[in-house]
């Protein structure tokens, strides 16, 4: 049973399985009579279709479907599609990558095609532009093909594929000095055997032990499944007992996955990834020397369930681990589909990979039930994973393929920070060091190599553009830096790709908010002090509004503005994450004077101005020189662990070591919160340096 689409008052049984929504016996009627569809036989809804419009021979119908030719430049690669099916379907049949992040329904507006010929059925969207539709720009998820079609791979996608492989050798030059001695979890094992005789007649698998074992190979504790004892008699007999044993090593024993005949036929590869709550990174890294061969990045598709991890967590009680995981798992995959495309590499070469999220994500993305992570006490189902088989999480890469995911100390504080320090060194190092990674969740540590404390605070979606009504990622068009004339409070805007602006990304937020209030326009509640009547003011739902960029301005032919309930909202996030600190620091006795070090990670952290983001209260009023920026600590300290066995074993001992000090019912937070929830605070004896 299940809510009509249209009348979502109405319980019903009739369920369309292509489409997979519910309808009323009012609504019911198939969406696509005059297509071919498999569940058909089956399907109550067609039944009734027929019954009400005397269809009864289905079979006029599929003798009508037709067959289409479409042609995709410029590589000239081609496929035969059916009537009605939608331009990513045939581009799936042809092997050519469209990214399309939402998964086909029409809501990122990433896959873009150009119509070159051929008739076709569009949907209409406001994700593309006037400029675009001119230019025949359609989105391949939302255009079905009704005759022979011939499209093109717009030149900025192409230009993207080989960005994907520019940033991987960026990373690289970043990242490869800091892992020495590569040692994979799953291995591929060159062995040339001596081969059986009368004097040493032992049997074909301890023959591969004994060979296994000259590698250094713990063969006591060795497993070996029924599938790879078949296959072993003809495996080694087939290039004369020369093969390639495929071991896995776990943290208790070791199993032989597979057992090929020859040596290599092409290098291993393994996959770093971050699954964010709002953004997911992944490196594709080649195994034999750490290089990167591409990185991506991508709107995690969950976010349509909640900006923040509890709302993902009450949508999966709602509607089921199983959606959520999907999400994840279809993001992930869209993206391996679009490293591997720009590298021109089999994904089936990809043996190792290592997750990097946290708690929350990752159990949604092993479909582990999340509910308790939520309710007092707020106890997780794991915090400490075995290593898993791509296969039976979904990840497209061998079947076989070797995952880690990394460690969490706690509900809320979870594998990214473990992975953070691994990257950091914190843990290893004398100085007292302050780590943030700023985020949808405000995830802090507090110690050095001697002891360490964390605790979350939930900052919200605000910094990475969620709730807010221009918000947007560190993109092209987003507004990342915002200075105002303190005569005229007309502002000056910098935008990511010096494109016309499309909205304003935390950064940009941060500026804004920190040069409204010093130059008069906004008070310290964070209200509008500026006259109605001043050009850059507006009334916009009801809500006065300070316009950043004019229509005629921006690339969305709209006003960019900012509300009250945007700087709301944004004080509230600093408010969290500033007093998270404190009592962090409190609860250790200590204070910022003390503090040698402070470590900002994640995305947004990025373009972030120190200055700025003081001025507003959202990082405390200390030395500037103690501030350092460092990055996606998450994606580096999955990429280390990828390639190391001593990184994960490291990872392992930091999350058991630190201590979890929890906010959720703290008073002491919640009255550091209160005073923390002013700009810069109510405190301003904290924040010395800051002059209105």
């Amino acid at each position: 049973m299940g809510k009509c689409v249209n009348h979502p008052d109405r319980e019903t049984s009739f369920l369309c399985s292509k489409h997979n929504i519910y309808m009323c016996e009012e609504c019911l009627e198939c969406r696509d009579p005059d297509i071919y569809c498999k569940f058909r036989s089956s399907c109550s809804v067609w039944f009734m279709t027929k019954k009400k419009k005397g269809l009864d021979e289905e079979e006029k119908i599929e003798e009508e479907v037709k067959q289409y030719k479409v042609v995709f430049m410029p590589d000239n690669k081609e496929t035969e599609v059916t009537e009605g099916d939608t331009l990513l379907e045939a581009a799936g049949k042809a092997d050519v990558y469209v990214n399309a992040s939402c998964n086909g329904k029409g809501s990122c507006g990433k896959c873009k095609l150009i119509l070159e010929s051929g008739d076709v059925k569009k949907e209409s969207t406001p994700l593309l532009s006037d400029n675009e539709k001119a230019k025949n720009y359609v989105l391949a998820c939302q255009t079905k093909v009704a005759g022979d079609v011939i499209v093109r791979i717009p030149e900025e996608t192409i230009e993207r594929k080989l960005k994907v492989a520019g940033m991987g050798q960026e990373a690289t030059e970043r990242l490869k000095k800091l892992v020495k001695d590569i040692s994979p979890m799953l291995k591929e094992i060159p062995l040339e055997l001596e081969q059986p005789t009368l004097d040493d007649s032992v049997s074909d698998l301890d023959r591969l032990n004994r060979g296994l074992k000259t590698t250094g190979c713990d063969v006591e504790r060795m497993n070996v499944g029924i599938k790879v004892m078949r296959d072993l008699s003809a495996a080694m007999r087939d290039e004369n007992f020369n093969i390639t044993a495929s071991v896995i090593r776990k943290k208790c024993s070791n199993e032989i996955l597979e057992v090929k005949p020859g040596g290599f036929d092409s290098p291993m590869l393994g996959l770093a990834i971050d699954v964010g709550t709002t953004t997911i990174v992944v490196y594709l890294v080649d195994m034999k020397d750490g290089s990167i061969i591409g990185a991506t990045a991508g709107h995690n598709r969950q976010a349509s369930c909640g900006d923040d991890v509890i709302n993902r967590i009450v949508c999966a009680e709602k509607d089921g681990v199983s959606k959520l995981s999907s999400m994840g798992i279809s993001t992930i995959n869209n993206l391996i589909n679009e490293v591997v495309e720009s590298a021109g590499v089999e994904y089936r070469r990809i043996r190792n990979i290592v997750i990097s999220g946290n708690t929350t994500m990752a159990h949604l993305l092993l479909k582990i039930e999340p509910r308790y992570i939520r309710r007092e006490p707020y106890i997780p189902t794991v915090s400490e994973f075995p290593i898993l088989k791509a296969k039976d999480i979904g990840i497209k890469a061998d079947p076989s393929a070797a995952v880690f995911v990394m460690p969490g100390p706690a509900s809320y504080v979870g594998g990214d920070i473990v992975s953070g320090l691994v990257f950091s060194g914190l843990h290893r190092e004398e100085p007292l060091t302050l780590f943030i990674d700023i985020g949808t969740n405000g995830e802090i540590v507090l110690g050095n190599k001697d002891w360490l404390m964390c605790a979350s605070c939930s900052a919200g979606p605000a910094f990475e553009g969620g709730g807010i009504r221009w918000g947007m990622r560190a993109e092209e068009g987003a507004i990342e830096k915002v200075s105002v004339d303190s005569e005229t409070q007309e502002p000056k805007i910098d935008t990511v790709g010096d494109a016309l602006p499309r909205g304003i990304c935390g950064s940009g937020m941060i500026d804004l908010i920190a040069e409204m209030f010093l130059k008069g326009i906004i008070d310290n509640s964070g209200k509008f002090k500026l006259d109605a009547s001043h050009a850059r003011m507006k009334v916009e739902k009801n809500e006065r509004a300070y316009v950043l960029a004019f229509s005629d301005e921006t690339g969305v032919d709209e006003d960019i503005v900012f509300t009250e309930t945007d700087i709301h909202s944004l004080v509230l996030s600093k408010g969290a994450v500033y007093a998270g600190f404190t009592v962090l620091l409190n609860q250790a006795g200590l204070d910022f004077s003390m503090v040698d070090r402070m470590w900002i990670t994640g995305g947004f952290g990025q373009y972030l101005n120190i200055e700025r983001a003081i001025t507003i209260g959202l990082l405390p009023d200390i030395d500037r020189g103690k501030f350092e920026y460092l990055g996606n600590s998450s994606i580096a300290g999955a990429y280390m662990a990828l390639l190391s066995d001593d990184f994960r074993k490291e990872a392992r001992e930091i999350s058991n070591s630190m201590t979890y000090i929890d906010f959720s019912s703290s008073n002491e937070f919640m009255e550091e919160y209160t005073s923390a929830l002013f700009l810069p605070h109510t405190d301003l004896k904290a924040f010395p340096s800051v002059k209105v």
